[in-house]
């Protein structure tokens, strides 16, 4: 995996010009699209648990057993999610070669900064599950489920920039939400289209999961994050200088393996 995921990116398509819009989308995807899928789906598998668990919380009515998977769930799926978010934005800024070990690397720093996030995000998705299955029972009207349906879009939107904050840098919790609600207003156009993007596709996924489950395990959780992604880039380019992040992790990795190398010798 390590010889086949960390091959350079061919010179012929790094000397091409510059592309924009649709033109570059195609191009990530033809060039990345092995990195982006084997990504995407280490992220599905994280989240596996936390579907698997909820999923079986509703079916027996136990909201404090939902609770309790969305959480564990959402810490098991934080780092996987971290990895598929630096992925795309490496993608993004041509820093393709050596994914694998990239990858790996990543993965271990990113992995703690993550639990927090994943787990108060896979509470609130698993209560917001539980409550949406559960309406007749619970007599909700139509005023609280419009209610839960809009806290749900905003804490999808706030994801979208929850998780490349976290795979470039180290803050604190209420930082990452504060940072995320200002780049989510910040940008609303594109805000507003990235959860379109995302928003539909899990409807149409979970709607036609008996037949598109064949189609989930191709197109995962890379076309959503690489599309989304794709539309609020330059927000956060901006905000955070990707750029330079990106190569002050780089070399932090360099250094890093150098002195494993070196205690090993």
């Amino acid at each position: 995996m390590s010889f086949f995921f960390n091959a350079p990116v061919p010179e012929s398509m790094a000397e091409e010009p510059a592309k924009t819009g649709f033109a570059r989308l195609g191009e990530l995807v033809r060039r990345d699209f092995w990195r982006l899928f084997t990504a995407g789906l280490l992220a599905l598998a994280g989240v596996l648990p936390f579907a698997i668990g909820v999923g079986l919380s509703v079916s027996i009515h136990d909201l404090p057993a939902a609770l309790i998977f969305g959480a564990v769930g959402g810490m098991i799926a934080g780092p996987e999610l971290c990895g598929m978010a630096d992925t795309v934005l490496r993608g993004l800024r041509d820093k393709t070669s050596l994914w694998w070990d990239t990858y790996r690397w990543a993965w271990k720093r990113n992995a703690k900064s993550a639990l927090l996030p994943g787990a108060v995000g896979g509470l609130f998705f698993s209560a917001e599950l539980f409550l949406f299955f559960h309406t007749e029972t619970l007599a909700l009207g139509a005023g609280t489920q419009i209610v839960m349906l809009m806290g749900v879009l905003l804490a999808l939107g706030f994801s979208i920039y929850v998780w490349p904050q976290i795979a470039l840098m180290e803050l604190p919790f209420g930082t990452l939400v504060k940072n995320a609600a200002l780049l989510f207003l910040g940008q609303l156009p594109r805000s507003i289209a990235a959860l379109a993007v995302q928003a539909a596709y899990w409807v149409l996924m979970l709607e036609h999961l008996d037949t598109a489950l064949p189609l989930l395990l191709v197109t995962n959780f890379w076309v959503p994050f690489l599309l989304a992604l794709f539309l609020i880039y330059p927000g956060i380019e901006k905000g955070f200088r990707i750029e330079e992040r990106m190569d002050a992790l780089q070399k932090e990795r360099r250094t890093v393996s150098a002195a494993a190398q070196d205690t090993e010798i």
